[in-house]
């Protein structure tokens, strides 16, 4: 054998550069994300069981639109706090919701509801419009 080292045995593929990102383009990827992240919050709506529809429909209870709107907006305000479920009381009603699933568990009139005891709830909401 010879000790001889041939040119050819010497070239070894170089590794490739690693590709830095400029620092604005990962903060605009976060941005975008965070951006993304929150109009997909917005855009859920609180969900109504079928027994919590049953319960509004015998029951009579009609909300309008700006209170069903502040209803959800505390829904989530209390979820980001960190609440399970909520008592939220209005004016004409009480409802139970699972602020975890955003779901309306059950509804009742606001007379109903004065003479009821309320359990397993870690918040309260009340809205006087």
């Amino acid at each position: 054998m010879s000790a001889k080292i041939m040119p050819h045995h010497l070239q070894q593929p170089l590794p490739k550069p690693a590709v830095k990102r400029p620092v604005s383009e990962s903060k605009t990827e976060n941005s975008f994300q965070n951006m993304l992240a929150n109009k997909i919050d917005e855009q859920q709506e609180l969900k109504i069981s079928k027994h919590a529809e049953q319960r509004i429909s015998d029951r009579g209870i009609n909300i309008n639109g700006d209170v069903w709107n502040e209803i959800q907006i505390k829904i989530k305000e209390a979820k980001q706090k960190g609440v399970q479920d909520s008592l939220v009381l209005t004016n004409d009603a009480a409802f139970v919701v699972s602020a975890k699933n955003e779901t309306v568990i059950t509804a009742m009139d606001r007379e109903e509801a004065s003479s009821q005891v309320f359990t397993n709830i870690s918040g309260a909401i009340i809205i006087n419009k």
